[in-house]
């Protein structure tokens, strides 16, 4: 994503007009314009500003990605009851067909076995509670993953 099209996407999630932006910053409209449609770059005192306006740091506004940080937000805001109302294998199911397929294939209750001994060691080990044990368990999972 360019940087202008970032400026762009955290302006607009904070709710601010380009002229309000602006007065604030004490700078044209089109200055804000440009930087938006990356014609000039604001200067580094501008940028901190500007995430100070919007709301965010100077990072994050650098790399504001506003899928990102709708789907972050919408995590936040989900709570536990609403949470255990989604079938969460037929929601990834959709993008990852596998999910709906395996268990017709695999021998579940082997791994199931196998997965009980390190949760309950996870467990026992480091005093974790259920859900923390499988957190920490997928974590490592997806660490081995990405592994080559």
């Amino acid at each position: 994503m360019k940087l202008g099209n970032s400026f762009f996407h955290a302006r607009k999630k904070s709710g601010l007009t380009q002229e309000e932006v602006a007065q604030k910053l004490g700078v044209s409209r089109q200055t804000i314009s440009k930087w938006e449609t990356d014609e000039t770059l604001p200067d580094i005192r501008q940028s901190k500003k500007m995430a100070v306006l919007y709301n965010i740091s100077l990072d994050e506004l650098i790399k504001f990605d506003v899928d990102v940080k709708e789907i972050e937000q919408v995590i936040e805001r989900t709570n536990e009851e609403t949470e255990s109302k989604i079938d969460w294998t037929a929601v990834w199911g959709k993008k990852y067909p596998i999910l709906l397929q395996y268990q017709n294939e695999v021998n579940v209750p082997n791994y199931e076995i196998r997965l009980t001994e390190m949760l309950d060691e996870l467990k026992k080990e480091y005093g974790y509670n259920e859900l923390d044990a499988m957190l920490v368990l997928k974590d490592i999972l997806a660490k081995v993953w990405k592994c080559p």
